[in-house]
């Protein structure tokens, strides 16, 4: 370590029975602003320790009495104690490594000369110059534990706004959808009654989301297994309650996806599984309508309404014209990024959409 390290105004604490040697470190470090304090035992420095303050210590292994390793030890009992530069006159290696393992920061050979001295005031720099940066270092950690602590403080804040918000929206959404039922009770026309029920499907599919998000952890997710088990019981009870009987069965994964994805796949589901209630069974038949989530790949999910009633037309003739079922189901594969896919192979019908999570 070099002389640059900074000593000015260190205040040293130099526990050696060698009163002629005391003088002359006092004399020279003194010269490069350290101020040195005596003691000539390691009993006298250790309470000397306990009304004082010291940035560094110099302690000296041979002494009348207590020696240099166990007034180590007892410094080291001390709460937040200075770094202690170990003093010896002895050259034997065993000194020093006790020393260090009892926890001194360097060691200095007495020796007579220039060299003791300049070893010395270079040790006391080394000692300073670690505990500064040891400072450093907890300073730094410390205002990395507090900026994490007030990030938590605002990530959990905004959670809680979140839920409140989808709580909100959810309450507002059971609103939209009870005044929309009240008002298919009031229309006569049966065209007219199962398109306000079809909507109140749909908003209903949307307000399962902003549930589920509310009572999450993950506020920008939504564990599709909970969220499609909710809203096919809904969807099962509301069109049951309409008249249409049908086991609706669901086959999903435990994984979560983003809300703007989650919210289309219900509305996709409601549709489908809508159209599957009205046109899979010939009238006073029952079957299953079976709604299947699975992977379709790294990264990617498939959903798959399928049932084993009469199927899709043979002919395009025979086909129903796209009503407005059929363009929010082409919509919602599309915000999806996806497209819809009938397989002709299965008995019924089944049409899926794979997209990307």
């Amino acid at each position: 370590m070099s002389d640059a390290a900074p000593v000015d105004g260190a205040e040293l604490l130099y526990i050696d029975d060698d009163d002629a040697l005391a003088r002359l470190v006092s004399r020279d470090l003194g010269r490069h602003g350290i101020t040195v304090t005596h003691a000539a035992r390691g009993e006298d420095g250790l309470r000397l320790l306990e009304s004082r303050r010291f940035d560094v210590i110099a302690l000296d292994h041979f002494m009348p009495g207590q020696d240099g390793l166990a007034t180590l030890g007892q410094i080291h009992a001390l709460a937040d104690p200075p770094p202690v530069i170990y003093v010896t006159g002895s050259d034997e290696p065993r000194v020093a490594i006790a020393a260090l393992k009892a926890g001194a920061a360097e060691y200095v050979i007495k020796a007579p000369g220039r060299d003791f001295f300049d070893l010395l005031r270079s040790s006391i720099a080394g000692a300073l110059e670690t505990v500064r940066l040891q400072r450093e270092k907890e300073a730094a950690e410390r205002e990395i534990r507090d900026a994490n602590a007030r990030l938590e403080a605002v990530v959990a804040q905004q959670k809680m706004l979140m839920r409140e918000v989808n709580h909100r929206i959810a309450n507002s959404l059971q609103i939209v959808s009870s005044l929309v039922q009240l008002q298919s009770g009031r229309v006569q026309d049966p065209d007219g009654k199962a398109a306000l029920l079809d909507t109140q499907h749909r908003i209903e599919a949307i307000m399962q989301v902003h549930r589920r998000l509310y009572s999450s952890e993950e506020v920008g997710l939504v564990e599709m297994d909970r969220y499609l088990e909710g809203l096919v019981g809904e969807l099962g009870s509301s069109l049951s309650a309409g008249g249409l009987h049908h086991p609706l069965r669901l086959t999903a994964p435990t994984v979560s996806i983003p809300t703007d994805k989650a919210v289309s796949i219900g509305i996709l589901v409601t549709e489908l599984v809508i159209n599957a209630y009205k046109y899979a069974y010939p009238q006073g038949q029952s079957g299953d309508i079976r709604v299947i989530l699975s992977q379709a790949g790294p990264d990617r999910l498939a959903i798959a309404v399928e049932d084993d009633g009469v199927g899709l037309p043979a002919h395009p003739a025979d086909k129903r014209p796209p009503g407005l079922g059929q363009q929010i189901i082409e919509a919602m594969a599309s915000r999806l990024g996806a497209t819809v896919e009938h397989d002709p192979r299965h008995r019924g019908t089944r049409i899926s959409v794979a997209f990307a999570i």
